[in-house]
């Protein structure tokens, strides 16, 4: 199919300008060794466990003390997913006594206009500001390491409650109608939740999640944290296929991992979130699901999971599904400045009022060139049913269960206009072309309805990629007995 071919095209060829940056760029980025400063009465607090070395290729840490097996907290993603070692999320790190803090975050001013002229009924434009940031707090605590979280956003002031135009998107409501055409708001409370891993082996960890409002393990990284999207303000037209569970109101998680593999299950509330952003929608503990990770070395991780997830949408309380998601992340460094970041995804839903599965798959690369220059792609397949994107109704309307093969492929650049010590400011533009079946044609005005963002974004300036792993340890250990910033 189209989308299957296009999705091994970008992943080529955004391989090849990755590999012809590395060589062209390949300078070993030089961390020196800083003087031992301050008090010589304090002292660092004795290491409990052993620090095995890192996967081949992986830096320790790049700003926070590594967890138990001295796995480096840089590869948490969203809730307690994985990310690549080579890759890195662009975050602030500090210490404060004991403990170590990680701010983590984006805020968009974007324009967005979804199709053009009167001859698109379901087109859109919108001023607006996407937004969320994510603050962590980690301590020992026991023989472990526990993790205090909270991820907020204002979209539902930036975008407003019906959220912002996005062709083809589908997934929850507005004024109890289904939006369809949009991407809902996100919560305000995306996370409140706690993490605690603990070391029983020498290559054996246990972990425990809880959360009011978190993720459950079913998903790969949720788009807002993957390093192969996290510049994209565009969400994936999948979503609702994929991972859509990363905001669900009371979460339970229990795993068991080495360095390389992590097995878990959760139970967790499956609804999905009503339409007063500001609150918790609290919900029987009613689904279920479980995720196995694997990540062979520091480029690539692989997961997979599976789900069901009771009476989701609160308008058809009747109605459940079963989620599997497959992904494949890949990272890679670029130069003393860079990173080439990518995942391919397959995801299915079987509705319980359906028969069969319906389907999506994903493919999307970020190539952060410098600390100036970055490129983000995305293309997208799925199927959508008639009452998904609302066309059951009126004139030409079609049976609810009726499927639809829709895609959409997109493309954007971001030009970072001025860097301070801890933020960037970039401005960008992406556009993107969807593609509808003929027979939705009169719908969208088009077969290739067409969309676009322009935007500045401010965020975390990123750390330099570290050379030498062992350097960055001593820089670490240095910043936590001073009390200081590590950056």
């Amino acid at each position: 199919m189209y989308t299957y071919r296009f999705c091994a095209a970008v992943l080529l060829a955004l391989a090849g300008v990755a590999s012809g940056t590395a060589h062209a760029q390949a300078r070993p980025a030089r961390d020196t060794m800083k003087t031992m400063k301050g008090d010589s009465t304090r002292r660092s607090p004795p290491m409990r466990q052993p620090m095995p070395m890192p996967l081949p290729g992986s830096s320790p840490m790049r700003g926070m003390k590594p967890g138990p097996l001295g796995i480096p907290m840089d590869r948490m993603g969203s809730g307690t997913t994985w990310i690549p070692d080579a890759v890195s999320l662009p975050s602030r790190h500090a210490t404060f006594g004991a403990w170590d803090v990680m701010l983590h975050g984006f805020v968009f001013a974007q324009y967005d206009k979804q199709g053009s002229g009167s001859n698109n009924p379901r087109g859109a434009e919108q001023w607006g500001s996407l937004n969320w940031a994510m603050l962590m707090a980690s301590h020992d605590l026991a023989g472990g390491r526990l993790q205090l979280r909270t991820m907020l956003s204002l979209d539902a002031l930036g975008v407003t409650t019906q959220g912002y135009p996005l062709f083809v998107q589908t997934g929850e409501t507005y004024k109890g109608a289904p939006l369809h055409d949009r991407q809902h708001p996100h919560d305000f409370w995306m996370e409140l939740g706690a993490l605690y891993e603990r070391a029983v082996a020498s290559n054996l960890g246990l972990s425990l999640y809880v959360a009011p409002s978190g993720e459950p393990a079913l998903g790969p990284v949720a788009f807002m944290h993957r390093p192969s999207a996290v510049d994209n303000p565009m969400a994936p037209i999948g979503h609702h296929w994929q991972d859509a569970t990363h905001v669900s109101f009371g979460v339970a998680t229990a795993g068991v991992f080495t360095t390389r593999w992590k097995a878990e299950g959760s139970i967790f509330n499956g609804r999905d979130p009503d339409e007063n952003r500001w609150d918790f929608d609290f919900n029987p503990l009613d689904s279920y699901s479980g995720r196995l990770t694997f990540s062979p070395d520091s480029a690539w991780s692989f997961t997979g999971g599976y789900g069901f997830i009771r009476s989701p949408e609160p308008a058809d309380p009747g109605h459940s599904m079963h989620r599997m998601v497959g992904s494949i992340q890949y990272g890679r460094r670029i130069g003393s400045d860079g990173q080439w970041a990518s995942t391919l995804m397959w995801s299915a839903n079987a509705h319980s009022d359906q028969t069969g599965l319906s389907e999506s798959a994903l493919a999307e690369s970020e190539l952060v060139l410098d600390l100036k220059n970055t490129i983000f792609a995305r293309s997208e397949f799925v199927q959508k049913s008639a009452d998904d994107l609302v066309l059951t109704g009126g004139p030409g309307g079609f049976s609810r269960n009726r499927s639809f093969d829709v895609g959409s492929i997109s493309l954007g650049y971001i030009r970072e206009l001025r860097a301070w010590r801890d933020v960037t400011l970039g401005l960008g533009a992406s556009a993107a072309l969807n593609v509808v079946p003929s027979s939705l044609e009169s719908f969208y005005g088009s077969r290739t309805p067409m969309g676009g963002m322009i935007f500045l974004r401010l965020r975390p300036s990123r750390a330099r990629n570290a050379a030498m792993g062992g350097m960055r340890m001593m820089d670490h250990m240095e910043g936590a007995s001073n009390g200081t910033a590590s950056r």
